[in-house]
């Protein structure tokens, strides 16, 4: 192979890699669509709240977990109508395919009938959880 090409070759897969890890930052802590999902109370161990319940999906090694644990903990203490519940995918892994978590932090904003009605990947911006928690 000439020299030229492998530069070629390594260039462009230094671009596609940037282009990529843009798109990942960019769609980080954004709200999401839940895509019908409805969540099972017996998976959080815990009964759904009567406004909403704020379920954080993590695992024993997630280093952005416990930021988002305190900032849905908050939440939590500021109104008695909301709960958070942990669920830690390193015990419960079926739960990631079954509510198709691809990564750790994945927190589901959840009404009292259980439907997922907002979803974020990575850490909650907190104003898209102040407003996914108005729209209940």
């Amino acid at each position: 192979m000439s020299p030229g090409l492998a530069l070629t070759i390594a260039g462009a897969l230094v671009v596609l890699a940037v282009v990529a890890g843009l798109v990942v930052r960019a769609r980080d802590g954004r709200r999401s669509g839940a895509g019908g999902l409805r969540f099972d109370p017996s998976d959080g161990g815990a009964p759904l709240a009567e406004r909403a319940t704020l379920v954080q999906f993590s695992t024993e090694f997630c280093t952005r977990c416990p930021q988002v644990r305190r900032l849905l903990t908050s939440y939590a203490d500021q109104d008695d109508s909301v709960d958070h519940v942990e669920v830690d995918l390193t015990h419960r892994p079926d739960l990631a395919s079954r509510y198709r978590v691809l990564q750790t932090p994945t927190t589901f904003v959840v009404d009292r009938s259980g439907a997922v009605r907002a979803r974020f990947h990575g850490v909650p911006r907190p104003a898209a959880l102040t407003e996914a928690l108005a729209a209940l």
